[in-house]
């Protein structure tokens, strides 16, 4: 919401047939929203039948817990995200991450910036133990490097890709890949045993109202 011209009205005017999951960065998490109304922007945008999930980081969880319930009020169900733009923290600590964001929200959502290839690895055999102890969790490498964890993520369990849509025109975060080849290349790397939940749609038929786009 925070990239987005007039978001509120942007979503009023949706007409879509897909849910849609709403955030509203400030520039700590990536994001261009100001720290003033942040939430309450986010807030007015579950009210949205369309709106299934928010998207919320785990610092505003932590510091304003009573704010989570008042979410689910309005029949959302809750991400609770970390990001790291630095680094990728050690194995220990990228699990007590995860665990802390499960135990606010819906879903543990963590992205963290690699320095190798040995620190994609930490992420996915995170990501891989999280889920066999039933935890509902998600997670990219950013950059260049952890590209191929778009791609890969969901053999490990994470529950969430992120891709541009067709129609978006906007400048693509390192490592990002465009919605139609992310979609073949997860098509192509499933293997027997993985619950992989797929929206059908068909790539031409997916839209979004103008600017109205997930920060990276």
């Amino acid at each position: 919401m925070d990239k987005a011209d007039d978001p509120i009205g942007q979503l009023e005017s949706y007409d879509g047939e897909l849910p849609i999951i709403a955030t509203n960065r400030n520039q700590w998490f990536g994001g261009k929203a100001r720290d003033q109304g942040r939430l309450d922007t986010l807030f007015a945008a579950s009210r949205f039948d369309d709106v299934a999930y928010v998207d919320i980081e785990l610092e505003t969880a932590r510091a304003k817990e009573w704010i989570l319930e008042e979410f689910r009020e309005n029949d959302v169900r809750l991400i609770i995200s970390h990001h790291d733009f630095e680094t990728t923290p050690d194995e220990d600590v990228l699990t007590a991450i995860i665990d802390q964001c499960a135990g606010y929200g819906d879903i543990a959502k963590v992205a963290t910036y690699p320095e190798d290839l040995s620190d994609t690895l930490t992420l996915l055999s995170v990501l891989h133990e999280a889920t066999e102890a039933g935890v509902d969790a998600a997670g990219i490498a950013m950059g260049e490097i952890g590209s191929h964890t778009r791609v890969v993520g969901h053999i490990y369990g994470s529950r969430l890709g992120y891709a541009p849509l067709p129609d978006d025109d906007s400048e693509y975060a390192p490592g990002q890949l465009p919605l139609g080849k992310l979609a073949a290349l997860i098509e192509s790397t499933r293997i027997a045993g993985t619950n992989l939940e797929r929206i059908e749609a068909v790539e031409d038929d997916v839209t979004v109202p103008s600017e109205l786009t997930l920060p990276n």
